[in-house]
């Protein structure tokens, strides 16, 4: 027996809440195609983020220690694939479209520079004054352009929900409304974009605070200070672990993602019932997003937050690093532009038609920490002029 199509939409309407986005209400594609005998529209867009080029480079791209550091620090690549599965649990619980969401979590990263927050930094600093780097825009021009897959036309020719989905800043800095192939989106992304959005939060604070323990830079005593670890901590003491090792750390870090996952969907469960959307549109149109923690729930998320800040993310070890990795990423970026030669071809081909900065921040901001050190060390003997220091606020 094989599932026809028109049998797998007839599925989501019995399974899907109202305010979900089902697969016919996609918006499109750019470039009209034939639909698939056997997926629907998402699991296809799914497919085709998963088998990207984009995709495979998060691998060897930071997610907070540079790659290669460690055996067991997360990538880009394991973070992404973390939020999926966060982000799948969360949408099936709110009855939402699932491949979406998928589709989503799973391209949300695909614009991140080399080296983490700190190459984004720098690129946004080198940028400043020709249109700037945002990592979801980039994301966008990743699946709208920079992947070269099908015969007649550039990008993945996602469909219009997943592409929308992306955009993640609806209103720009000068209070205007973001706009997608000349349409103005709504002030709020779809359910399904929103729960990726807090999926992406929330798995990081966990697997970040992991990653620090394992590091060294964060203890469990400094851990203490945070008021939702002292409450995750007291689950773990409840399931028999007295001694505080590697195993009631890890429990503990476990039983904190369980316990943001469970409110955000209790939550934004009670929220969808109480304001009752009748459609994908109501949400986006919304006096406030849909998707969220109970404001207590925020407050100890917040808190997390900021003890990471404080204590991992600008830690006096890493700051080293990221200082270096403005340096890569400022010699090779001007090297660049001095020396278009050096590009790939695809980045060279842009210049006519994108100018040469754009096609440079592309040609970077795709490369992987190891490519872009090679680079650097490459371009940094050949021209050491390119070298001067850039500082990043």
């Amino acid at each position: 027996m094989i599932a026809r199509l028109d049998e797998l939409y007839g599925r989501e309407e019995e399974i899907l809440a109202p305010f979900a986005v089902h697969n016919q209400d996609s918006g499109g594609r750019r470039f009209p195609e034939k639909s698939h005998p056997f997926r629907t529209d998402f699991q296809r867009d799914r497919d085709r983020i998963l088998h990207s080029r984009a995709f495979r480079r998060l691998e060897y791209k930071t997610q907070v220690f540079l790659n290669g550091t460690g055996d067991h620090y997360r990538t880009r690549l394991t973070h992404t694939i973390e939020v999926a599965a966060v982000a799948r649990t969360i949408a099936r619980s709110l009855c939402l479209n699932e491949d979406l969401t998928e589709a989503i979590a799973l391209a949300h990263d695909l614009g991140h520079t080399p080296f983490g927050h700190s190459g984004e930094r720098a690129l946004q600093k080198l940028m400043a004054e020709d249109g700037g780097f945002d990592h979801n825009e980039q994301a966008l021009r990743i699946v709208d352009l920079l992947e070269i897959k099908y015969p007649s036309y550039d990008g993945l020719n996602l469909t219009w929900a997943v592409r929308a989905g992306l955009m993640k800043h609806r209103v720009r800095k000068d209070g205007s409304r973001t706009r997608l192939d000349g349409r103005e989106l709504p002030l709020f992304p779809c359910a399904e974009s929103q729960v990726a959005d807090v999926a992406d939060d929330l798995t990081y604070y966990g697997h970040d605070v992991d990653d620090g323990l394992d590091s060294g830079l964060i203890t469990l005593e400094m851990l203490e200070t945070v008021k939702l670890w002292r409450m995750c901590e007291e689950k773990t003491f409840e399931m028999g672990l007295t001694e505080k090792n590697e195993r009631f750390a890890a429990c503990t870090v476990r039983n904190l993602i369980d316990a943001m996952v469970g409110d955000l969907i209790r939550y934004s469960a009670s929220t969808l019932e109480k304001c009752r959307p009748s459609c994908a549109s109501d949400v986006e149109n919304a006096s406030a997003r849909m998707i969220s923690f109970s404001p207590e729930y925020q407050t100890l998320t917040d808190e997390l937050r900021d003890f990471l800040y404080h204590n991992l993310y600008f830690h006096p070890v890493l700051a080293s690093l990221n200082d270096l990795s403005y340096k890569q990423m400022g010699t090779c970026f001007r090297a660049f532009l001095a020396h278009p030669e050096l590009m790939g071809e695809g980045a060279r081909s842009r210049i006519a038609g994108e100018g040469l900065k754009r096609a440079a921040a592309d040609f970077v901001a795709g490369m992987t920490d190891n490519f872009a050190t090679k680079e650097y060390n490459c371009v940094s003997f050949l021209y050491p002029e390119h070298g001067k220091e850039i500082k990043v606020n």
